[in-house]
């Protein structure tokens, strides 16, 4: 896998000495990536923090880099162990923080649309935001890393360390809470 992953050419690249393919890399990545982190540890300044340390060891492990799976994969699997890893030194594992509305809403880049950003627009977003919190820890790393990282079910349970079928059982239950969350205002 990976021969036609246009990102994991780009690693390659990176991991050879090209900078200019780490900015490809982290610009059609970091909105993205930000936003899983932001969803993942509800505080804005743990976000930062967990964001520099992802980015960190993927410059760290460029010359590790091998395209067995999507590049993306990769990189919400070192971000999925940057969150676990601030939840252990926290304390917090699976905790919920406050919410900071402007931060959330700050997340979704105007210029970078996408679908979860849109839905948490107006009243029913900020339902949604809040039902999105309330999930179990693992069923909103694999909600998040479905929607934010646009990752397979095989790449979620990759990610996380789990079998397909439990990576889409954790899926299916987000959506499932979602919705009875959000009663007649869920989505298709």
């Amino acid at each position: 896998m990976g021969g036609g992953d246009a990102d994991a050419q780009l690693m390659l690249r990176y991991a050879a000495g090209d900078a200019r393919a780490f900015d490809e890399l982290y610009a059609a990545h970091r909105h993205g990536l930000w936003r899983f982190i932001r969803r993942s540890v509800h505080n804005a300044a743990a976000t930062d923090d967990v964001f520099q340390e992802c980015w960190s060891r993927v410059i760290a492990n460029r010359e590790n880099y091998r395209p067995e799976a999507r590049f993306a994969t990769w990189l919400y699997r070192i971000a999925h162990n940057c969150c676990m890893d601030h939840w252990r030194k926290s304390g917090r594992r699976g905790a919920r923080e406050t919410t900071d509305d402007d931060a959330v809403a700050a997340a979704a880049d105007e210029s970078n649309p996408d679908p979860l950003a849109a839905a948490l627009e107006g009243e029913a977003g900020e339902r949604l935001t809040a039902a999105i919190e309330r999930l179990p820890g693992e069923q909103r790393a694999a909600f998040l890393l479905y929607v934010e990282g646009g990752l397979s079910v095989t790449e979620i349970g990759d990610t996380t360390g789990v079998n397909p079928e439990t990576a889409k059982s954790r899926l299916r239950y987000a959506v499932a809470r979602l919705k009875q969350a959000l009663g007649t205002d869920a989505p298709d």
